[in-house]
């Protein structure tokens, strides 16, 4: 079994993948900026403060864990104002300096950047808002990014264009750069069927420092 720090512990995604690591036996640390807000109590569940864009911060989380997980989102700022792009280097940061000790790190990307079957990218699409669209753009950022590190092992995972709460079936299709679509063109994936992928990452490595995408 692992341990597994998970920054944005209670976030929409960030809670699914701690209850499906903790499901599995893993042992987790859920990683959150009030520990008031954050209610669950169990056997291999620590909870503890922390800031997932302090370099220091991410590098106390790491010390002793296996694989850290940042599912933290972003948006609450214009486009590189935001957390995403930031907490992309801090993270990476944090853990450079733990050097050959740094566990691995898997972050939660987005959509936007993947290419649709006609070629073009989600965040072309028309009439997206403007709001979406900074986000979309920072996550892109902050992939590019990743792909600039060498001495971190990372993996950027993306959802379907549309993540939301469902059933988790177990199952799921995978890709990389290109969005995961069924027979109609849709493309969507539960948070519960999402954090069953990244465990399942956890535990069978397979996309050290790229980015993999997931669909139903």
């Amino acid at each position: 079994m692992a341990k597994i720090a998970v920054f944005g512990a209670n976030g929409h995604i960030g809670n699914r993948i701690v209850r499906e690591a903790l499901d599995r036996g893993h042992e987790v640390v859920a990683v959150v900026r009030d520990r008031k807000k954050f209610t669950e109590s169990e056997d291999r569940l620590t909870v503890t403060t922390g800031d997932v864009l302090s370099p220091e911060s991410v590098e106390a989380v790491g010390k002793g864990v296996d694989v850290v997980v940042s599912a933290v989102g972003g948006g609450d700022g214009p486009g590189h104002l935001a957390t995403i792009e930031p907490a992309a280097e801090s993270l990476v940061s944090g853990l450079r300096s733990l050097g050959d000790a740094a566990p691995r790190l898997i972050a939660v990307g987005g959509a936007g950047s993947l290419r649709r079957p006609d070629g073009s990218q989600v965040w072309d699409m028309e009439g997206l808002p403007e709001a979406v669209l900074q986000i979309m753009r920072a996550h892109g950022d902050a992939l590019e990014y990743f792909r600039t590190v060498d001495d971190v092992s990372w993996t950027n995972v993306s959802p379907a264009a549309t993540i939301e709460a469902g059933a988790r079936t177990g199952t799921y299709r995978l890709g990389l750069d290109d969005l995961v679509v069924d027979a109609a063109g849709n493309s969507r994936i539960s948070v519960e069927d999402f954090a069953v992928a990244v465990l399942d990452e956890v535990e069978r490595p397979r996309h050290e420092r790229v980015r993999f995408t997931v669909g139903d």
